[in-house]
């Protein structure tokens, strides 16, 4: 996997949106944070646009995010928030000069549909806290994302669920927001997990479609050749009258509990307060226990 060349004081980050409408106000909080860390924000074209729930039409989101690509002085493009609509613009995108001179592709949940198709490009991506919602988050999400674009190495600790299986194991790490994940299969940009760490997260979903999801993937043939499985925030889930039975997370436990390889829930990424920066493409060393796990990149 390629890695892109990371941050110095100085450098420049453009903040763009590719999905829902965002507002200059909303991110005045992440552009003081980039100016703290010495950082110079720039700020996109589909910032302040409009075009139903979207920043601006298709066209106007993916040429700000072309133009932000291929502006060598650009050292990272942070994708303002999430919502819907990165998938819309992901075949306008030419990343030609992108693969030459690579930049932190940084954002989640939406922002999944980019970095899946950066995967398929072997090249690393950042999933992390994006603009909009930065300063409602724990000290340590921006401090973890601040680490990465720097060049540190992060390795996090966390606990149990009472669902787990322990092992070690090393291999790259991929994935993002399950919803996203499961929209990309029979695409060319659908994932393949295979022989690597899979890392799942989500929000607001029905439990029964958390388990269409899961048979999905499964007839997908995604999880006889993991190396290991990692679940974040599977949050403010949805219920019916008649109860599905299951949380989310024994929804998934269900699909990978014949298998192997390490399995632990409750890591701190996704939509929650503590939502800590991912090295997608990364080479970790991924540890379970009975007590704290720990994920290592290398």
């Amino acid at each position: 996997m390629k890695t892109p060349g990371f941050l110095k004081k100085g450098d420049k980050v453009a903040i763009v949106a590719t999905a829902r409408k965002v507002n200059r106000k909303e991110l005045e909080q992440a552009i003081e944070l980039l100016k703290k860390w010495e950082l110079i924000p720039v700020m996109g074209n589909s910032i302040d646009l409009s075009h139903h729930q979207f920043a601006g039409t298709d066209d106007q989101r993916a040429s700000d995010f072309q133009y932000q690509l291929d502006r060598p002085e650009i050292k990272a493009i942070w994708c303002a928030r999430g919502g819907y609509g990165t998938i819309r613009m992901l075949d306008k995108l030419d990343f030609s000069q992108f693969k030459k001179n690579p930049k932190w592709i940084i954002g989640y949940s939406d922002v999944t549909a980019l970095h899946a198709e950066l995967q398929k490009m072997h090249i690393k991506s950042l999933h992390a806290e994006m603009p909009v919602l930065i300063p409602e988050k724990s000290l340590e999400t921006a401090d973890s994302l601040k680490k990465v674009l720097f060049g540190e190495k992060p390795i996090y600790q966390w606990k149990n669920s009472d669902l787990f299986r322990s092992g070690v194991v090393e291999a790259e790490l991929v994935g993002g927001n399950l919803s996203m994940l499961f929209s990309l299969c029979g695409s060319p940009s659908s994932l393949n997990p295979e022989g690597k760490i899979l890392f799942m997260e989500d929000l607001d979903e029905y439990l029964y479609h958390i388990d269409r999801m899961m048979q999905n993937l499964r007839r997908n043939s995604w999880f006889k050749n993991l190396a290991g499985l990692i679940v974040g925030g599977m949050t403010e889930m949805n219920d019916h009258e008649i109860p599905f039975g299951q949380t989310a997370e024994e929804i998934i436990w269900e699909q990978v509990k014949d298998y192997d390889y390490p399995v632990s829930f409750n890591f701190p990424a996704g939509h929650l307060k503590d939502n800590r920066a991912l090295i997608l493409g990364g080479k970790t060393k991924f540890e379970v226990d009975k007590s704290t796990n720990s994920l290592t990149f290398l």
